[in-house]
């Protein structure tokens, strides 16, 4: 399993029950998780104080109940130097998934490499960010030196994005912001003759475009793995895919991007991701991730 271990200003204190008991910077939450199947002890004195708690309804979504927590704060990823702003709304988020840090390492060090060793005829790597939400992975790609193209359906995301880069040093950085449909805008890049030496998708189980366009990933992952392909230019790095969606495991993942990145010389990996837990020292399964080197 892949750990973002790296964090100082988040950790999970605790899970149990179905919920985990996390600290966001000087702020203790406490948020439903569905791998949290397990029922232990709950020792930690945060489980009885927390600043807020998402409490998930039988009917489906869940509401926040509030103790003590502001509107919006920050929380820094030191090892990158990145600044995130944070906020509670609605299905339990706060803008930041911390697992995804350990992607962020990786995909730092390997634009910074290729800074130094590419033989492309300009500088600065040119990377695809798609269902970027509030743009973690564009943010520590743009730290690297790449130039950015972030693209999600949701305007409020975008802007979202933005603050982060702002607030990480990053206000005038090379990034593209698009509030676009991910497979529409796909598409027209292809027609454009456009091409990129990164892609990083993290698409969600179900969505709509800005337009009300129906995402669906049972259905619409494989051709959209199929078109960013042709995307991919001639001295590529990686191509990045994450998953929380139950049915695409890591060898899932590996299939789809072996089958459609068979003509390049490719090193792929998938793996789990997850979280480390202070009380217990074991890792909470996150998600999913596959990454095929060039």
């Amino acid at each position: 399993m892949w750990t973002a271990d790296k964090w100082k200003d988040y950790e999970v204190l605790d899970c149990s029950g179905g919920e985990k008991l996390e600290r966001w910077g000087d702020y203790i939450l406490v948020r439903p998780d569905p791998q949290v199947i397990w029922d232990t002890p709950r020792g930690d004195k945060g489980w009885k104080h927390p600043n807020a708690h998402y409490h998930r309804s039988s009917k489906g979504g869940g509401e926040w109940e509030f103790f003590n927590l502001p509107r919006q704060w920050d929380i820094r990823y030191e090892s990158l130097g990145l600044t995130f702003h944070l906020k509670p709304f609605k299905f339990k988020h706060t803008g930041v998934f911390p697992e995804q840090a350990v992607n962020w390492e990786w995909m730092y060090e390997k634009i910074s490499e290729s800074m130094k060793t590419s033989t492309r005829t300009y500088k600065r790597a040119k990377v695809l960010n798609l269902f970027a939400y509030t743009g973690g992975a564009t943010v520590a790609a743009a730290k690297a030196g790449a130039s950015v193209t972030h693209v999600d359906a949701s305007k409020g995301m975008v802007t979202w994005a933005k603050e982060n880069a702002a607030s990480s040093g990053l206000a005038d950085a090379p990034i593209r912001w698009l509030v676009d449909d991910c497979v529409k805008f796909v598409e027209r890049e292809i027609r454009r003759g456009n091409h990129y030496d990164a892609i990083i998708m993290d698409p969600p189980s179900y969505g709509r475009g800005p337009k009300g366009e129906i995402w669906k990933i049972e259905d619409a992952i494989h051709p959209l793995i199929r078109s960013c392909a042709k995307l991919l230019s001639d001295e590529p790095l990686f191509f990045l895919i994450n998953s929380y969606t139950t049915g695409l495991q890591p060898a899932v993942l590996t299939y789809l991007l072996s089958t459609e990145l068979k003509n390049f010389h490719t090193k792929i990996k998938a793996d789990e991701i997850g979280l480390p837990v202070t009380s217990t020292g074991l890792i909470l399964p996150c998600g999913a991730s596959c990454r095929c080197e060039f």
